[in-house]
């Protein structure tokens, strides 16, 4: 159903007395605002920490894959490929290592 079908019914139940004017009005409000963002991809950044069970050097890797739901061996893999395909491997995991806190 879209969204003009939604406020048409309600405006409807509102003329038929089966909604007050508040009911109404925080009805349409809750069905114009957006929604919020859900998903991993949202709050996975919120929920970055450091691991401290899945470690090798600094838990970046272990956090990573907590935050993401992947694998802690890709991103090791990730980080070892980027260390020498130019060195920034070592760099993103060193600013990571220093920036995302621990669990």
């Amino acid at each position: 159903m879209s969204l003009a079908d939604e406020l048409i019914k309600l405006e409807q139940l509102r003329e038929r007395g089966g909604l007050t004017d508040d009911e109404f009005a925080r009805a349409k409000a809750r069905l114009l605002e957006p929604p919020p963002p859900t998903g991993p991809r949202c709050g996975g950044l919120n929920r970055l920490r450091r691991s401290l069970a899945d470690r090798w050097i600094g838990g970046v890797c272990g956090g990573l894959a907590a935050a993401t739901g992947m694998d802690a061996w890709f991103w090791r893999f990730l980080f070892a490929l980027l260390f020498f395909v130019g060195g920034s491997g070592l760099l993103l995991y060193v600013l990571l290592w220093i920036f995302v806190p621990s669990e």
